[in-house]
């Protein structure tokens, strides 16, 4: 249930369209489902402005389709995350109208009645290289599935800084920057001291040995000395778009 569906409910009780005992019975089943494997939150998007995100590493296909089909059904929108290949197809079978993003490993089904979002603006996702995409389409997909515009800026990593340097009007025109690099993780630092607006930064696991799986990208964007200029866990484009909804999305009109 969403604050919009709720707020529906409410006006329908409040006009007779809809009894008291129905509403109940609509909320009383909402909360929480309990399947075999896991308790679905349906309350998740009234409380975050969007259903429960099923997490798919580690789970079989048939329970994330279990999953993907009681979240979906309630019509208010639907992400996976870290989607196995063999999940792809029972998903697509399950939910034919299901958006699948082989590079970002996500599945996304927009809610069946459009949902307006008040933002402050554009949520820009900026990789350093094209190694960095498979984070920042996790990134990308998940901000657009929250409700806000989306751009991208790929490629335009500090080994070539004139590249950062040309897209200085892209980046003043964002509300809010997630900057997805690898190696030594520099690029976030550079954007920081370009703009005005937050920059979450997003380590990789891209690099050579000594990168430590990321661990060196995420302690350099750590000492960052750009001000302005917060940090996610390796690899977490889900984390920074749902930190960059939460800064970008204004509450209803």
């Amino acid at each position: 249930m969403t604050p919009e569906s709720l707020r529906a409910l409410l006006g329908e009780v409040a006009s007779g369209a809809s009894s008291i005992a129905d509403a109940e019975r609509r909320l009383a089943w909402a909360p929480v489902e309990d399947l075999d494997f896991a308790r679905v939150d349906h309350h998740r998007a009234l409380r975050h402005g969007f259903p429960e995100v099923v997490f798919g590493q580690g789970k079989t296909p048939d329970q994330v389709v279990a999953l993907a089909v009681r979240i979906a059904e309630r019509g208010e929108g639907f992400l996976a995350t870290r989607l196995a290949p063999e999940a792809r197809e029972p998903l697509r079978s399950a939910l034919p109208a299901i958006e699948l993003n082989e590079l970002g490993r996500t599945a996304y089904m927009a809610p069946a009645q459009p949902v307006e979002r008040r933002t402050r603006g554009t949520v820009l996702v900026v990789t350093a290289g094209t190694s960095d995409l498979p984070v920042a389409e996790e990134a990308a997909v998940t901000a657009r599935a929250y409700g806000n515009p989306v751009e991208r800026l790929t490629d335009v990593g500090v080994a070539g800084i004139h590249r950062i340097l040309s897209a200085r009007d892209t980046l003043s025109s964002a509300a809010v920057v997630i900057v997805i690099a690898g190696m030594e993780g520099a690029l976030p630092s550079v954007v920081g001291g370009l703009v005005s607006v937050p920059v979450i930064a997003v380590p990789t696991s891209v690099g050579y040995g000594a990168s430590f799986g990321g661990l060196s990208a995420l302690l350099g964007m750590l000492n960052s000395c750009a001000s302005g200029v917060t940090v996610v866990n390796i690899d977490n484009g889900f984390g920074a778009a749902a930190a960059a909804s939460r800064i970008n999305l204004l509450p209803p009109a």
